[in-house]
């Protein structure tokens, strides 16, 4: 049994306890939990955190090694131990179909994936906390008007509130990361449902972001008419669009209908 790091899992370890309290804490907000996964455990800097205040925990990692060190150490006998990959699990059947709280240091090779099941799985999943590469953690928390801005920021701020909570440096890891990490939390919309068809509103906002650089209109010519797509609206760039926009637009294209825009 090994439990050192590998590069096939994208794994860096959390070397310092403070932090590691911090992270736990951030769960706090939340209120009352009862159900809480943790993505990635490794050796457990994180778990021995979160097992004092939620002794149900239930931890995921796909490697093996980790996994033995974890069912091996007493302090984790209440817990429940999955070898599994997470992005392959099916979150309705962990808990009984009950609400669940994600939380992990997570491995930064899958970490966009981790947010997107969240959102597939919104109705059951209130809240996220994670350690995230700081590139990412800004593309998922940035505002319209920033290059940072991308396809993960509308689709994760449709139905989630995003923090940036801290950043941490590279020394806080072993082996320590190229690069900065950061820690987000997303909580829950009260209203977790778009007023358009989701799975459309979905497509075009992947669709315009992949004509990051060009006019919004290049990548609406599928849908959209070119009678429509003179309107000067349509010369905007993706990353100058809300969430409420790209609804607007998904609304524009259920109904093949020139934009209704409010005034600015």
């Amino acid at each position: 049994m090994h439990s050192y790091a590998k590069k096939s899992f994208g794994q860096h370890f959390l070397t310092n306890e403070p932090l590691a309290g911090r992270i736990a804490d951030a769960l706090n907000s939340f209120g009352e939990i009862k159900n809480v996964l943790e993505v990635g455990p490794g050796r457990g800097m994180l778990s021995k955190y979160l097992i004092r205040k939620y002794p149900n925990l239930t931890m995921v990692d796909a490697d093996k090694d980790m996994i033995e060190l974890l069912r091996q150490d007493e302090l984790y006998s209440s817990a429940q131990i999955l070898f599994s990959d997470f992005l392959k699990l099916d979150l309705r059947n962990l808990f009984a179909g009950e609400p669940l709280y994600i939380i992990g240091n997570f491995p930064y090779n899958i970490s966009s994936q981790i947010v997107i099941k969240m959102i597939e799985n919104r109705d059951i999943v209130p809240g996220l906390v994670g350690m995230f590469q700081k590139e990412m953690a800004e593309r998922i928390a940035h505002e319209p008007g920033s290059k940072e801005y991308g396809a993960i920021s509308v689709l994760t701020q449709a139905y989630y509130q995003v923090e940036y909570l801290f950043t941490v440096k590279e020394g806080n890891f072993n082996p320590p990361p190229k690069v900065k990490s950061a820690v987000l939390r997303c909580v829950r919309r009260p209203d977790p449902h778009l007023d358009c068809d989701e799975h459309l509103f979905r497509t075009i906002v992947k669709a315009c972001f992949n004509f990051k650089r060009k006019m919004i209109r290049n990548a609406l010519k599928p849908w959209l008419s070119p009678e429509i797509l003179k309107d000067p609206y349509y010369e905007q760039r993706p990353e100058q669009l809300s969430v409420s926009e790209f609804v607007k637009i998904t609304q524009s294209v259920q109904s093949n209908a020139p934009l209704k825009i409010d005034p600015r």
